[in-house]
């Protein structure tokens, strides 16, 4: 193959297909239990996390909820992956080897959501949230700090998560500045081409995720069985806003590890429950098994 620009943005075309089929074919669960929130600078801070403002009977002036009473800064951070081809191996119209390592790279960077959203819900029982707790915690302050609520319960297990994602606002952020772009360094003055004679080609992007509201998320290292689930959708359905109001919680997904895939299908897949009868749990939510809440 002749080098030159034209060839080189054949070849570009090429790769840039490749990386995005595979991008666009990977499967994702993240957008189902993370809002996605568009950054304008290197940061964003969410004032309005910990506020409900529900309707109440109107006697008197309104009641104005401030949005600035809990806050919550998710700083942006940058990631990349990039790879090298030699120019002999375009030269020698090598470009098929190549090809693999594009369709991955796509692949992953699809993939990367996944794994920082829900490694979120892995590092809940120890990375803080708005109100200064652990995200998933037995001791959410409430009421003006009179009253404590848990959002987990204990065991020695793996643990398993229940949200509620049928709300415009999700449990999980994902805060997006610059989505995952494929780019490339092929230029004759680039360094990378004079110095060691190989093209660049690789994946960048601006984003982060954070927690958003713990009310929406219940974890648990108990056993995944149905009284434990059960008692599990039983908290979450009785959380109350700070003035005592039912929220209205509805949990519709379970998100477990590998490892809890069998028991989280006979808890909300099988027809009969153990000893006979109907399995009263059955289609209650939405079963995402995934390695990165390991």
């Amino acid at each position: 193959m002749l080098i030159n620009a034209q060839s080189l943005d054949l070849v570009y075309s090429g790769f840039k297909t490749v990386y995005t089929d595979a991008y666009l074919a990977a499967p994702t669960h993240s957008d189902k239990v993370a809002m996605t929130v568009p950054s304008s600078g290197r940061d964003e801070t969410y004032g309005w996390i910990g506020q409900f403002p529900q309707l109440r009977e109107w006697i008197g002036p309104r009641h104005v909820h401030g949005l600035s009473a809990h806050s919550f800064k998710i700083v942006n951070r940058d990631f990349e992956s990039t790879v090298s081809v030699h120019r002999n191996d375009i030269m020698d119209d090598r470009l098929g080897v190549f090809k693999p390592s594009f369709a991955e790279m796509g692949h992953l960077a699809r993939n990367h959501p996944e794994e920082l959203i829900f490694g979120l819900l892995a590092d809940g029982f120890e990375s803080q949230c708005y109100d200064g707790q652990s995200f998933f915690d037995a001791d959410h302050p409430q009421k003006d700090g009179k009253v404590s609520v848990s959002n987990m319960q204990t065991g020695t297990g793996a643990p398993w998560y229940l949200l509620d994602t049928s709300r415009s606002v999700r449990p999980l952020i994902w805060q997006e500045r610059e989505g995952y772009q494929f780019q490339a360094k092929t230029s004759a003055g680039d360094d990378n081409v004079f110095m060691n004679n190989e093209f660049l080609y690789g994946v960048n992007a601006r984003v982060n995720a954070g927690f958003g509201l713990w009310q929406l998320a219940f974890a648990s290292k108990a056993e995944l069985t149905p009284a434990n689930y059960a008692a599990a959708r039983a908290a979450m359905m009785n959380f109350r806003s700070d003035d005592g109001r039912i929220l209205g919680i509805n949990p519709t997904t379970l998100v477990v590890p590998p490892t809890l895939e069998s028991a989280a299908l006979h808890v909300v897949n099988t027809e009969t429950s153990d000893g006979g009868g109907s399995n009263p749990w059955k289609g209650t939510a939405e079963l995402i098994v995934t390695p990165f809440v390991v």
